[in-house]
């Protein structure tokens, strides 16, 4: 018989013979069918919370930096142990972020800027800071931020949840920066559309409110600044945090359902008639706090992360994936704190001295009682005799004026000082004394100074991962098929796809109104390439799962072996 692709998936119709299908998980989209998507593999040490808000950033040099926030705490990865150094403002906890809020960052030039609704917006110098500060200029406290031209707009304003307002040109984090009237600095109250949900960035923005949406375009030299034009009335945005910009479009979440907006158009549905129906019926709307979305920097996908009504609470456990290109969903099933973007950090020299053979765990740190730092290890007897000794310190936290390359003195078996420093801080945890490269078997040339921007997500156990591990279970089934009422000996099927291990099954109900009645599974005959199957009915859909773990590539669809058994 003739092949039945694995058609477009398309739970909100029916399927009876149609070139759509009720169930794609654990894939993306290929223009020949479907290809696999991979399990988490975890990156960092533990954030010690919940994950609330994440973001990576480049240094001028091309070092990344990665910030994580908690419920009220803001923290940066160490790029060598991949543990977390708190940088809160001045080492103290803020008021927690609202349940139903997240933390969001932006970046102008070399500043980071973090925002929640129950703390002044806070700004990282990524070139010299060592913490978080207030942001300048006494801006309004926001739920949201973004950065449209030369300009940082803050959005969900607490004072005033139907205003925008941005700072000066090119100026953001002085005295006047946010004083309306200065530089260009100005807000604009909005009339009508409900409250401001976000701002999508870009040369233009994009305002989006619960039940209008606005472009804001720069107008140099007019008194006005920006001029904000409705494009869309009735139709909003619904989870602040679906909002995604990938390139020039921009992609979000409605009470209408899935929507995309092109460059310089109007909002235009993409899952009417596909998914809105199944996916709101499934979406747990009392926590839209964890309905994510990102765009995958190395594929024309978006990902849309959601708690469902069956969830576990805190967390997404399911994700929808569009492909703009393809135009085409799958939905994958995945849990998570988080769902972000992330280049993963490059190894320096230096940092190849702390995961060199060799490195010791430093356990404590305190004043030697001279004013220099002694740090604490399980053992000194490698340094033993030795007149000159050189170290490379980091991950320290508490005591991060220990972190760097220092000359030591050998105290005994368990202590050394650094000589030249000064101990100011009390020592809270971590760190590693580097081990020597000399010992190292790896040729220097393996490890990369860079790496390219991906697909990352916090796990449950507050991890950064990447989507770097072995291949989600997937399983796939064809629209439903039927000859006129007539009954069917399904005999088995063969399925297009290079997966050497999966295994096939095939439903059965004898009309339109009775309930489907799932089949048994059958191993792909490593032989014939053919699952194996016997049984007798009218309608039929057929079902392949490629078990987790497995390699492969592509899935195009099945190529039934069935006879006509009779006439009613």
């Amino acid at each position: 018989m003739p092949l039945i692709p694995f058609g477009e998936y398309r739970p909100d119709v029916s399927d009876y013979e149609a070139a759509t299908e009720r169930d794609a998980q654990n894939v993306v989209p290929r223009a020949d069918g479907f290809g696999p998507f991979p399990s988490l593999l975890a990156l960092s040490q533990s954030l010690g919370g919940q994950c609330r808000g994440a973001f990576q950033t480049f240094k001028t040099d091309g070092s990344v930096i990665v910030f994580a926030a908690t419920a009220t705490d803001l923290y940066v990865m160490n790029n060598i142990t991949f543990g977390w150094a708190r940088v809160s403002q001045g080492g103290a906890s803020y008021s927690a972020v609202p349940a139903s809020d997240q933390w969001r960052f932006a970046q102008f030039n070399n500043l980071v800027m973090a925002v929640q609704a129950n703390v002044v917006p806070q700004v990282y110098d990524i070139s010299s800071a060592t913490a978080f500060a207030n942001l300048n200029g006494s801006p309004p406290q926001a739920r949201y931020i973004d950065v449209v031209g030369r300009f940082v707009v803050l959005s969900g304003l607490v004072s005033n949840p139907q205003r925008v307002q941005w700072s000066g040109l090119n100026d953001i984090n002085s005295a006047t920066s946010w004083t309306p009237g200065v530089n260009q600095a100005d807000y604009q109250d909005l009339p009508d559309g409900g409250f401001v949900r976000g701002v999508a960035g870009g040369e233009t923005g994009i305002i989006l409110q619960d039940n209008a949406i606005r472009r804001m375009t720069y107008i140099p030299g007019s008194p006005i600044i920006f001029q904000i034009e409705r494009l869309s009335q009735d139709k909003g945005l619904f989870g602040p945090y679906s909002l995604v910009r990938a390139g020039q479009l921009v992609f979000f979440y409605s009470s209408q359902g899935f929507q995309r907006i092109d460059p310089g158009g109007f909002p235009t549905p993409i899952g009417r008639e596909r998914v809105d129906r199944t996916f709101l019926a499934d979406l747990d709307t009392n926590n839209l706090q964890m309905f994510l979305g990102t765009a995958d920097p190395r594929s024309s996908r978006i990902l849309w992360a959601y708690k469902s009504v069956n969830g576990t609470a805190n967390q997404f456990d399911k994700v929808l994936c569009y492909d703009w290109v393809l135009d085409k969903f799958t939905t994958i099933k995945v849990g998570g704190e988080y769902l972000l973007q992330v280049a993963q950090p490059g190894v320096t020299l230096e940092a190849l001295d702390a995961i060199a053979p060799g490195a010791l765990a430093v356990t404590g740190a305190a004043n030697s009682g001279s004013g220099q730092i002694r740090l604490q290890v399980a053992s000194t007897a490698r340094w033993a005799g030795m007149p000159n000794v050189f170290a490379s310190i980091s991950g320290v936290t508490g005591t991060t004026e220990a972190n760097g390359n220092w000359w030591i003195t050998l105290v005994d078996n368990t202590h050394f000082d650094l000589y030249g420093s000064v101990f100011a801080h009390a020592y809270t945890g971590g760190g590693l004394v580097g081990g020597s490269l000399d010992a190292m078997t790896q040729s220097l040339d393996s490890f990369a100074s860079a790496s390219p921007i991906e697909l990352a997500a916090f796990d449950a156990g507050h991890m950064l991962n990447f989507f770097r591990g072995a291949n989600l279970e997937a399983t796939l089934e064809s629209a439903e098929q039927g000859t006129d009422g007539r009954r069917l000996k399904i005999r088995g099927f063969r399925p297009v796809t290079d997966a050497p291990t999966l295994y096939g099954s095939a439903s059965a109900r004898e009309n339109q109104q009775q309930a489907v009645t799932a089949g048994s599974e059958s191993l792909i005959n490593p032989i014939t390439g053919k699952c194996d199957l016997l049984k007798d009915t009218r309608y039929s859909r057929y079902k392949v799962r490629i078990p987790a773990g497995t390699a492969w590539s592509f899935i195009a669809g099945v190529e039934p072996d069935t006879i006509a058994t009779g006439k009613r």
